[in-house]
Parts: structure tokens; C-alpha cells; sequence
């Protein structure tokens, strides 16, 4: 049935995207999934010019300079360019027009990022259950900067590259997806040193498979089949992430750096949907002398603490979403946090969570309402004191 059902959506999409090529149509196509994804197609004359939507728009522009225009490492853009859905579009004809992108360079970009949003949407049509289309005229029709691809090779392509994927068995792995290695004694013990050092520094969490399949020169779909293995086996997961930060400069993401990792302060975090309580862990851990990072979105949570590194982290116990037990147990499976201490925040005192936090990988407990003098004191237990003395960290310690 739900063969049947693709079937039937793949056809309602090429029809719609074959009617717009006959029209000559100018112009943008909205498409909508019942999950309420969006993806934006720019028409000129019939034929595709650009897209935008789908997931990851800044990692997808970061990648694809990456590819075709490696040189590239400074991006003039402003926070509030973003507010026009073809901002990245705009960029890339701003980089074209100073020269510092060739006709070819821009025509290959132009190429990647609507073959992978016509990908994305493949994705997206064997999970939702309906589509709806949409024509608009968009506030100023793009200047055609690419040279002319007619929009039949785009549907070609995306048909050929969705077999491809089903084929290989990886219908139901999405791209946008980044592997991390949950079992290392494992791993080390089926793979050389060398492939190990490899997997540790790219599996990590960090990036996506799409990121991978441009970091190793590779197909993304080569890069999902090699991995699928681990995966079936339990020695790597998929997890979700989200969007890169839209940082205007290569010096501004330096200062981001260099505010978050700098000397030897510690890092504190605190993930807790309250902002009451996140403000207090702020001001507590600032007036010691330390550098704070918190989040109040649980979903969110995990790709900002593998971007920042933190030395301790503070978890909620009761979160919507996702609780504090979960979100410990994913943060333990990836090796760079297996060693980091946890706090469990909550407002019970029972023994049984006591016992369930260790179950769950948790470092120690400490009961709401904050207290300014528990939360130094457990800093100095698992982070100050042992930095001062010199001597090894093991955080995992019992409750």
C-alpha cells in the first residue's frame, strides 16, 4: 500500500513539474508535504533556476562552496538577508558579480542545490500522505546567472538517484542525518588504528551524511552503504541535527570559538526547558569565573552541546520531548561525552530517581530549588579542585 501511495505522489509531482515546463511558466512553485515541509522552485521560461527549503539551508550552501568553490571562506552576508526565501541565491549571484565565483562555479552550485532538494523531496514523498502545489508570482523573478538546464534532466535525475537509494535498502535513512559511534571497544576491535582515528574524528556527530559524502569525495550514497553496517550492528547510530549558525565571517565564528573554549575556564551547561532556571545557573556559574552555554529547547539540546564542548552539564530530570534520562543515555553513546560529568536537576528527592539517574549514566543529583552553594560545590568536586591538583579526570563517579 505504501509502494502504491509513493507511486501515485511521484506521479502527481512530475505532472505538476511537467505542466510548468510546457506554460514557459515564471514564477515559484510551493510544494507542502501533509508534515508541513516546504520547498520553493524558481521557474524562468519553464526551467529551473533555484530552490530553497527543505532542511539545512545553511549547511547545504556551505557544502556545496565547499565542493566547487573551496577557495571561498568569507561570506558577506547580514542576518537580515535571510529574511528573503532566496537569500542564498542572492549571495551567490553577489560572490558572481565580484568575481569571485566563475560561470561554471555558480552553474555547478546552482546544479547541487536543487538536485538535493529535489532529493529531499523524493524523501519526503515516501513518508507523507498527501502534497499540495502551489504557483506564485515571486516579489522579482531571478536573473537566469546559471547557464540553461532544462528542468526534464533535474526529474530525471531525481528519479534516477531515488532508485538508487532503494535499492540499496536506504529508503527510510534520510541524508540530512549525521552518524555517531555508540559501541568504540567494538569498533577498535574490528578495524585498523588508522580507520578507527578516521571514524573518530568524522563520526562524531557533527556532520551529516551529506557533509561526509563532501569531506571524503564521495557519493552520498557510497557513504550511507559503507556505514550501514556499523549501523545494523549497533556500533554507529543516526541522529538528528540542526542548522549551522548563520555567522556573517570567518572571524565571527573564530570569536564564537575562542568565547566558548577559551584558556582554561571551564564550561558549564545547563539544558532545562525553564528560562528562570537557566538564568540562575547563569549568574551563578558566571560570578565564579566561569563560561556558561544553556539550552532551553530539549530537541536542540544535543548538537549544541557536541558543538561547545562543555566540562559539566546540568540536565533536567522533567523536559517535554525528551527527558533527562534520555538525553544523558544518547550523550553517553557518543565517546567524546562518556567521560563528562552530568547533573541531574529535579524537583523530587526520591531514592528511586537517585538510583535511576545512575542507571542512566547520570554523574551525581542535585534537587530544585537551585542553591548557589550546591551548584559551586559540585563544580568544584568534578571540575576546579582536580583542574588545580593536576590529576586525571574520571567523572563517572557513583551517586
Amino acid at each position: 500500500m505504501k509502494n502504491v501511495r509513493t507511486a501515485i505522489q511521484f506521479n502527481n509531482v512530475l505532472h505538476e513539474f511537467q505542466n510548468i515546463l510546457q506554460l514557459q511558466y515564471n514564477g515559484k512553485l510551493v510544494v507542502q508535504s501533509s508534515g508541513g515541509k516546504i520547498w520553493n522552485f524558481y521557474y524562468r521560461m519553464g526551467q529551473l533556476i533555484w530552490a530553497t527549503g527543505g532542511s539545512h539551508p545553511y549547511r547545504r550552501l556551505r557544502r556545496n562552496l565547499m565542493q566547487n568553490a573551496p577557495h571561498i571562506n568569507h561570506l558577506p552576508l547580514n542576518f537580515q538577508d535571510t529574511s528573503i526565501d532566496y537569500w542564498d541565491y542572492l549571495l551567490v549571484q553577489d560572490l558572481y558579480e565580484k568575481r569571485k565565483l566563475s560561470q561554471t562555479q555558480v552553474n555547478d552550485i546552482i546544479i547541487d542545490t536543487i538536485s538535493e532538494l529535489l532529493f529531499d523531496l523524493a524523501l519526503e514523498l515516501n513518508i507523507s500522505n498527501f502534497f499540495n502545489f502551489e504557483r506564485k508570482q515571486s516579489g522579482a523573478i531571478l536573473d537566469g546567472i546559471m547557464i540553461s538546464t532544462s528542468a526534464n534532466l533535474f526529474i530525471e535525475q531525481m528519479q534516477n538517484s531515488w532508485n538508487n537509494w532503494v535499492n540499496a535498502g536506504l529508503e527510510n535513512i534520510s541524508p540530512h542525518l549525521a552518524p555517531v559511534i555508540v559501541q568504540p571497544q567494538e569498533l577498535c576491535q574490528i578495524v585498523s588504528p588508522s580507520v578507527y582515528k578516521k571514524f573518530e574524528q568524522l563520526i562524531n556527530g557533527k556532520h551529516t551524511l551529506l557533509d561526509l559524502a563532501v569531506k571524503m569525495k564521495q557519493s552520498v550514497l557510497q557513504i550511507t552503504r559503507s556505514l550501514l553496517p556499523f549501523i545494523c550492528q549497533g556500533i554507529a547510530e543516526l541522529i538528528e541535527v540542526y542548522d549551522l549558525p548563520l555567522i556573517s565571517s570567518k572571524d565571527a565564528q573564530m570569536t564564537i570559538n575562542k568565547t566558548m573554549k577559551a584558556s582554561n575556564t571551564p564550561l558549564i551547561a545547563c539544558v532545562d526547558d525553564s528560562q528562570q532556571i537557566c538564568l540562575i545557573m547563569e549568574k551563578i556559574v558566571s560570578a565564579a569565573g566561569m563560561k556558561f552555554v544553556s539550552s532551553q529547547d530539549c530537541m536542540e539540546a544535543l548538537p549544541i552541546l557536541i558543538q561547545s564542548k562543555p566540562d559539566l552539564i546540568f540536565l533536567d530530570l522533567i523536559m517535554p520531548s525528551i527527558n533527562g534520562f534520555e538525553l544523558c543515555v544518547q550523550l553517553r553513546r557518543i565517546s567524546s561525552f562518556r567521560d563528562i560529568p552530568v547533573i541531574i536537576l529535579t524537583g523530587s528527592d526520591g531514592v528511586f530517581d537517585k538510583v535511576k539517574s545512575k542507571v542512566f549514566g547520570a554523574t551525581d543529583f542535585i534537587n530544585k530549588p537551585i542553591i548557589k552553594e550546591k551548584v559551586i560545590a559540585l563544580i568544584d568536586k568534578y571540575i576546579r579542585c582536580k583542574r588545580e591538583r593536576g590529576t586525571v579526570n574520571t567523572y563517572r563517579t557513583p551517586i
